[in-house]
């Protein structure tokens, strides 16, 4: 796990191995099985989650009842809402584990005191934060411009073993259509 991280984390600056090993023992493992909740709608997000293995959903549930997910998150991917994390405010979405998961967590007061102690760490999480933003910025962009079925393809494109990860049901909720039309389309690639 420690080695995953540290090859992460250098894609964003360069983490000597004392620091490293301050970061990862700041850093707490959890695991959680399948359908279970790293975070539910309307409780107050208190971490920020490094997926080390697994897949986990972000949506939320509105009053009828319907789930509509935002994204996914897969092994070396930090997830959490942000807004309920930094401003102490509860969620409107949930984060949900739908295959056995094993993350590294952290608060956001123990986040805080790492920035402190190791600097660049903030600016790496600085750059983490801005790709994640603008890779959400550039998905609604795209999904805007495509049709369905254009969606589904660069989807399946973009990350080929993810459709065999994921309920049928789930993806067609992020690509904002109908089981049966993503059913559709699946017969006809």
């Amino acid at each position: 796990m420690k080695a995953q991280l540290a090859s992460y984390l250098n894609r964003y600056s360069s983490f000597s191995l004392k620091e490293i090993d301050i970061i990862f023992d700041t850093l707490s493992v959890q695991k959680f099985q399948k359908k279970e909740f790293l975070l539910e709608q309307n409780q107050v997000c208190k971490y920020r989650f490094f997926i080390i293995e697994g897949l986990v959903r972000y949506f939320r549930t509105d009053h009828d009842g319907n789930e509509n997910i935002s994204l996914f998150g897969i092994e070396n991917w930090w997830i959490t809402n942000l807004d309920s994390f930094i401003n102490k405010i509860p969620s409107q979405n949930a984060i949900q584990a739908i295959e056995k998961t094993t993350v590294l967590y952290i608060s956001k007061d123990d986040l805080e005191l790492l920035y402190f102690k190791i600097p660049k760490l903030e600016r790496a999480f600085r750059i983490i934060t801005e790709k994640t933003l603008i890779a959400i910025l550039r998905k609604d962009e795209i999904y805007m411009k495509q049709n369905s079925k254009e969606r589904y393809y660069n989807l399946v494109d973009t990350i080929p073993n993810f459709v065999q990860r994921v309920p049928q049901y789930m993806i067609a909720s992020y690509l904002d259509i109908t089981p049966e039309y993503l059913s559709e389309i699946r017969k006809n690639r």
